[in-house]
Parts: structure tokens; C-alpha cells; sequence
């Protein structure tokens, strides 16, 4: 059974930093790309960060950009997500999510099949 697991998710204040994880299981991560997605309250789900199964080639929203960075293990089978200067409307649940490398890289929620449960980033003071 295909499984992403999410973790690394709380709490933060203005200005910290998080670091999330992507635990795959059931699959090989090698032949996958992974993205994050966010999802806050009231919006729709967006492609935060997502990245090429050989780490190679990399997409990032331009809200996040130069804050955040994507990255991978696939020794390990397992994808991160660094997130620094961190603000408010970073508030969110993250979630992340699998396809099968087509050839080029997409960061649409719409081209993802394969779904963590989320885990919540929660910004405030």
C-alpha cells in the first residue's frame, strides 16, 4: 500500500523556522516526484514546493521563495521541507503528495495522486 506520511508540523513565532518531513512507505521514492502543498482555512489547496525525483530540478511559489527549500533522500525515502523567516500566512496544514515522474516537473495539486494525511504549521505569536 502506497503511504506518505507527514511530520514536523506546530508552532512557531514569527521569524522561526520548521522543518517538515515526507516519509514514504509501500514505494520507492526514487521514481516519484513529491511536492508540498498548504491548505489554510477558507482557500484552496496550493503548490508550495515540489521537486524532481532525482532532486535535480526544483519549484517553489513565489510566496516562499528564498524562505523555503525542498529536499530529498530517497536513500532514506524521504522528502523535506525546510521553512525559515516563517509569517503568519504561512499558517496552513501541509500536506504531501507523489506522482510517477512524467518527464517534467509539475507543482499543480491536480497532477498528484498519491496524498499524506497533513500536518499543521500554526505562525503566531
Amino acid at each position: 500500500q502506497l503511504q506518505l506520511v507527514e511530520s514536523g508540523g506546530g508552532l512557531v513565532q514569527p521569524g522561526g523556522s520548521l522543518r517538515l518531513s515526507c516519509a514514504a512507505s509501500g514505494f520507492n521514492l526514487n521514481y516519484y516526484t513529491i511536492g508540498w502543498f498548504r491548505q489554510a482555512p477558507g482557500k484552496e489547496r496550493e503548490g508550495v514546493a515540489c521537486i524532481a525525483y532525482s532532486g535535480s530540478m526544483t519549484k517553489y511559489a513565489d510566496s516562499v521563495r528564498a524562505r523555503f527549500t525542498i529536499s530529498r533522500d530517497n536513500a532514506k525515502n524521504t522528502v523535506y521541507l525546510r521553512m525559515n523567516s516563517l509569517k503568519p500566512e504561512d499558517t496552513a496544514v501541509y500536506y504531501c503528495a507523489g506522482a510517477r515522474y512524467s518527464g517534467s516537473l509539475y507543482c499543480s495539486p491536480d497532477k498528484y495522486n498519491t496524498w499524506g494525511q497533513g500536518t499543521q504549521v500554526t505562525v503566531s505569536s
